[in-house]
């Protein structure tokens, strides 16, 4: 069972959109029982507070819901327990990396390298604004996501 971490700055926007669109598809694709999907943030900002409201409505236009999702900071024990963390931006990668001491087992990378965008960012709604293009973009990233796992299995 792949088990997969997405992480943003604040865990209340970009990561629980990733998280709950990656469970929405492979729910479709009836495959929930053979994934762990969930998200956390880097930083602590955020901590306990809900899917922040705009990210919960951009969701809710496609049918998904997030709710009972609190914002939780990432560990050091993260690393041990994920099989895959993806951040959505060289930020969060960064901030993983210092956490956990650099990637030895090849387990970090971006949301958007699995939308052959290798490298790209996925933009913090939370000050753009732009909650639709944060939405194509975690859409793409997870769809491509989704494709080479089950091509791997």
């Amino acid at each position: 069972m792949p088990k997969i971490l997405f992480v943003c700055h604040g865990n209340i926007c970009r990561s629980p959109m990733a998280e709950f669109v990656m469970k929405d598809l492979v729910k479709k694709a009836g495959l929930e029982e053979q994934f762990d999907i969930a998200s956390a943030a880097t930083s602590a900002e955020e901590l306990g507070n809900p899917v922040y409201p705009p990210a919960r409505r951009e969701l809710a236009r496609h049918g998904i819901v997030c709710g009972g999702k609190t914002a939780r900071q990432f560990t050091p024990g993260d690393y041990r327990r994920w099989d895959l963390i993806l951040g959505m931006d060289g930020a969060n990668l960064r901030n993983m990396r210092r956490l956990f001491g650099g990637d030895p087992a090849g387990k970090l990378g971006l949301l958007l390298d699995y939308a052959d965008r290798p490298g790209a960012e996925i933009s913090d709604p939370w000050y753009s604004g732009n909650f639709e293009a944060t939405w194509r973009d975690v859409l793409a990233g997870c769809e491509g996501l989704l494709a080479a796992l089950t091509e791997k299995h």
